[in-house]
């Protein structure tokens, strides 16, 4: 049979007895909205099962109303098939593979419309979840509320987690508030775990207000009796606060009570206060006092706060006798005792020192980790010893222990404080190609000594290279980059550079802009200066006045 788009083009001839030739061609077919209809005469007629209209005959019939049809035709109808109930389990497992979560929440809404379908605390606890990591915290609020109207028992294990994640967001009052939900919602009072969770939260936060003003609701509305738990972040709150003495005094309530007596997070909390305020004797004492008074024997991160706290005074050397006293009582350091004590040798200017200590932890059968190693490198970059520091990079990753974004920014920042600048650029230029990943701060530590080191040419190629991997450099560099290009007379490097900043948001400070329009006009070049304050006052919105 012929296509449609052939026939179309047979129909459409309108000489040299084309109208017979497509008649002749033609095979019997059922009418179509394709069909041309320019036609004055009728083809002849094919003998076939199927009677045959002519494109004119077609126009003929749509004139008018067709006859009723002679004969029916039963039509067979497929049945619809049924949509598949999805449980809440499918619809838990739907959410979490959704990465968009304006689709997770447009599943959580669709399967609710099912008949017979309600949502349970597993199917809230996991949109709710999906939403915060995405930081949707209008969407949080709006489910929040439709809990409210729930008939199914909630945990408050979700108002909890969800305390957390407003937490790392510095949504501080928004973790109050998901306390307070947890009675209305949960339908229960908190527990204890849920008052410690929160109140740990604000501390490590160092809101202290706010935890005031949690403790007294507390002790007002639910009648807290604190256990050792809320005991110890009480005291951490304290030695935060930096009010020593009523830390103790929470002690001496903890030792009165049955069931808080102080344990080893208590005095480690206590000892890592007084070693910030200074107070390393009183650390000593009370480091003797737990072991000999309460009997509590000390771990390697009781250990680590002493050696922080000797290593922050400048003396590295009492630090070492802390691990030497460490492996005679049978508590084997570890690398964050080894990486404390190079920290303290590296600030006292005592490299070689922290290189026998990196040695000695190795030989102590410890495997040196990112951190020990960046805290080597670092000690042999403030030292000047650059190439001993990619060495240690290059055995990094011999050992398969992989170097993150702070190994790397250690190294750049050694080479451009040694003048090496093409090495540190050529680091940012191919490593991202090669699977490292970058932060900004590694682009703007080499762009900050460029400029101070008047490196203007090499700063402008590093200036273009970051907007174009959408990292924008710091306020204060910007602003000092045009003025030293300004001071240098690299005035269209200047306007290139601030026209580059100006599409990423940059707003520049009225001196910096006033002095390169200064520098463009002292070139007479009037059209260029009133176009740029064209583009300042119309990208920046600033007062040209």
């Amino acid at each position: 049979m012929m296509n449609g788009s052939l026939r179309r083009k047979l129909f459409c001839k309108r000489c040299q007895g084309h109208t017979k030739t497509a008649a002749v061609l033609m095979k019997p077919v059922r009418p179509s909205l394709g069909t041309c209809r320019r036609f004055s005469s009728s083809p002849s007629k094919l003998s076939s099962s199927v009677p045959w209209i002519s494109p004119l005959q077609f126009s003929e019939v749509t004139s008018h109303k067709p006859d009723p049809p002679t004969k029916t035709t039963n039509i067979v109808v497929e049945p619809q098939r049924r949509a598949k109930y999805i449980s809440h389990e499918t619809a838990i497992n739907l959410i979490k593979r959704e990465k968009d979560p304006q689709h997770a929440l447009e599943i959580f809404n669709m399967v609710s419309e099912q008949r017979g379908f309600s949502h349970n605390n597993a199917t809230y606890a996991t949109i709710l979840q999906k939403l915060a990591l995405s930081k949707k915290f209008q969407a949080i609020d709006a489910i929040l509320h439709q809990m409210t109207y729930e008939t199914c028992k909630f945990h408050e294990d979700i108002l909890v987690n969800l305390m957390k994640h407003f937490s790392k967001s510095t949504m501080h009052e928004k973790v109050l508030e998901m306390f307070y939900a947890i009675q209305p919602i949960a339908r229960e009072r908190p527990s204890l775990k849920a008052i410690s969770t929160c109140l740990n939260l604000l501390v490590e936060s160092s809101q202290v207000d706010l935890a005031r003003r949690f403790l007294m609701h507390s002790k007002k509305k639910l009648n807290l009796k604190p256990n050792t738990c809320i005991f110890n972040i009480l005291v951490k709150y304290h030695c935060k606060n930096g009010d020593l003495e009523s830390a103790f005094e929470v002690v001496k309530e903890m030792k009165k009570s049955k069931i808080s007596y102080p344990n080893l997070i208590t005095y480690s909390t206590l000892m890592d206060g007084l070693c910030e305020n200074g107070k390393l004797k009183e650390a000593i004492e009370l480091f003797e006092e737990m072991i000999s008074g309460d009997q509590i024997l000390p771990d390697a991160l009781t250990y680590n706060t002493l050696i922080n706290g000797f290593c922050r005074e400048g003396k590295a050397d009492k630090a070492r006798k802390i691990i030497e006293f460490m492996k005679s009582k049978g508590c084997n350091p570890n690398v964050f005792n080894y990486s404390a004590l190079m920290n303290g040798f590296s600030k006292e200017g005592r490299f070689q020192e922290a290189k026998e200590v990196f040695d000695e932890m190795k030989s102590y059968g410890l495997k040196a980790d990112t951190v020990g190693y960046t805290t080597l490198i670092s000690c042999f970059c403030k030292a000047g010893r650059v190439d001993e520091a990619i060495e240690l990079l290059k055995e990094m990753k011999e050992k398969g222990c992989k170097a993150d974004f702070v190994t790397f920014n250690v190294i750049l920042g050694g080479l451009c404080r040694v003048g090496r600048f093409e090495e540190a650029l050529l680091m940012l230029e191919k490593f991202p190609y090669e699977g490292i990943n970058l932060n900004k701060a590694s682009y703007r530590i080499v762009l900050n000594l460029l400029c101070k080191k008047g490196e203007l040419k090499k700063a402008i190629d590093l200036l273009g290279l970051m907007l174009g991997r959408g990292f924008v450099p710091h306020f204060a560099t910007s602003n000092e980059l045009l003025v030293s290009l300004c001071n240098a007379g690299m005035v269209d490097d200047a306007a290139m550079a601030l026209f580059g900043l100006l599409e990423v948001g940059f707003k520049p400070e009225t001196s910096s802009w006033a002095l390169l329009i200064e520098s463009i006009c002292r070139e007479r070049k009037l059209l260029p200066a009133f176009e740029l304050l064209d583009e300042l006052a119309m990208q920046s919105h600033l007062s040209l006045d």
